[in-house]
């Protein structure tokens, strides 16, 4: 198997040079050669597999080659150095372990070439499913929940069937997430989650999503599923955190944040003047985004604690500007903003409808909810003062943000942004 051939694989043997080389550079031991040719490094590395020393390039003087003894022939490879040594992708504190890997590599590909090629043709992952495969590990983050989320796809209605937004029933949505998986080095021998193949090499030998844990090959990472559900132990805050990834890690269909604020605003807030437009303190929105990060949904941000309603929607506003990708996606920011550009009042609805129908399903049931309580808070526009232009001046901006933050066209798109968000706060779109 991979992992036998992993210890199989020819172990590295430095070629030292028996003077000192004046040149050396100071990151480069005694397997520092100087400026000598490929003919000459053949020579020193010749009859012994795994042994490698290090030139200067006769061709490019100033650069380095390492040359290593592989399969009965010496391979040449530029040589970089940033603080850390490489050759590819992968970065080694040692010339030694860069080889060491190499080798490994080098031969594991050279004599399971084929097995590696059909290695994610039938993988374990696609037949028993990630929550059967890892039972053990999903069965420990459900138990810490007070009962198993029922299993309901959330379907946006049809702009056929509009209808004034009502609360509903809460439902869990099984939202799809894609994994964040990252290069990782694993410490002793580990398998991929996928194929169950041995993961080779010396370091870096495959990713882990750092939302989940889940561990492949850097190529089976490319056929995982969409199915990534996130362990809070794993989430170490709640402001600035991925929408999708919040709510799947803690089973709600919205984020924590948003249902506690709105249900304290409306609670003892809507008639409040100025309501998301007269700021708080920014030391107590900071004591709130704390309290959040720190204690999740125990955080205290009732009236006794918070006696300023402002602090709360403040609060508020900080959370849904503070996402990593806005709650209007960048993938769709430009048909909003195309839409709101079309003059006919209709045309303008069905293309925003349309847009809101690409929004990620975490992200529209966000949209959804916040929309709902904004009407609300119009309906106090006597005592507020806060009519649908107001919020739309307030949330534009927060709720959608240009991809490439370019402030010229953050500026012209100002007033685009409002009017999409007046439309979804007093249309029935949802």
């Amino acid at each position: 198997n991979v992992y036998q051939l992993q210890q199989e694989a020819p172990r590295p043997k430095r070629i030292t040079c028996p003077q000192e080389m004046e040149s050396r550079p100071k990151y480069y031991g005694r397997e520092f050669h100087g400026l000598i040719s490929r003919e000459r490094a053949d020579e020193l590395l010749a009859g012994t597999e795994g042994a490698y020393l290090i030139r200067e390039s006769q061709r490019q003087p100033g650069t380095y080659t390492l040359a290593l003894r592989f399969g009965g022939q010496t391979l040449n490879y530029r040589l970089f150095y940033d603080g850390k040594h490489f050759v590819g992708e992968k970065r080694f504190e040692s010339v030694h372990d860069l080889v060491t890997d190499g080798l490994i590599t080098l031969y594991i590909e050279t004599k399971a070439a084929e097995y590696i090629a059909k290695m994610t043709t039938n993988p374990i992952y696609q037949h028993l499913g990630y929550t059967s495969l890892l039972r053990d590990k999903i069965t420990h983050r459900l138990n810490r929940t007070c009962s198993e989320p029922k299993k309901v796809t959330f379907h946006p209605s049809p702009l056929s069937r509009r209808t004034t937004i009502k609360d509903g029933p809460e439902k869990h949505c099984n939202y799809e997430k894609i994994h964040n998986f990252k290069v990782h080095t694993f410490r002793g021998p580990h398998w991929c989650e996928y194929c169950a193949n041995f993961m080779w090499g010396l370091i870096a030998q495959g990713v882990r999503c750092s939302d989940c844990g889940l561990n492949v090959h850097k190529q089976c990472s490319k056929l995982v599923p969409s199915d990534c559900q996130p362990d809070l132990r794993r989430i170490k805050k709640v402001f600035s955190c991925d929408l999708t990834t919040l709510v799947k890690a803690h089973n709600t269909p919205r984020p924590m944040v948003l249902d506690m604020c709105i249900k304290e605003i409306e609670h003892r807030g809507l008639t409040s003047e100025g309501l998301y437009r007269v700021s708080g303190f920014t030391e107590h929105i900071e004591d709130v985004r704390l309290a959040f990060d720190r204690d999740g949904e125990k955080a205290d941000i009732s009236a006794n604690m918070y006696p300023d309603i402002n602090i709360i929607a403040g609060a508020l506003k900080l959370y849904l500007r503070d996402l990593p990708i806005s709650v209007i996606t960048y993938d769709v920011y430009s048909k909003f903003i195309q839409a709101a550009k079309i003059t006919d009042p209709d045309s303008r609805l069905e293309a925003v409808h349309d847009g809101l129908l690409q929004l990620p399903p975490a992200h529209y049931e966000t949209l959804r909810y916040l929309m709902t309580h904004l009407k609300r808070v119009t309906m106090y526009e006597k005592d507020n003062y806060m009519n649908s232009e107001n919020l739309g001046i307030v949330f534009g901006p927060t709720l959608m943000q240009p991809p490439d933050q370019n402030t010229l066209a953050t500026l012209n798109d100002m007033r685009y942004q409002k009017l999409i968000s007046v439309c979804q706060a007093t249309c029935c779109l949802f």
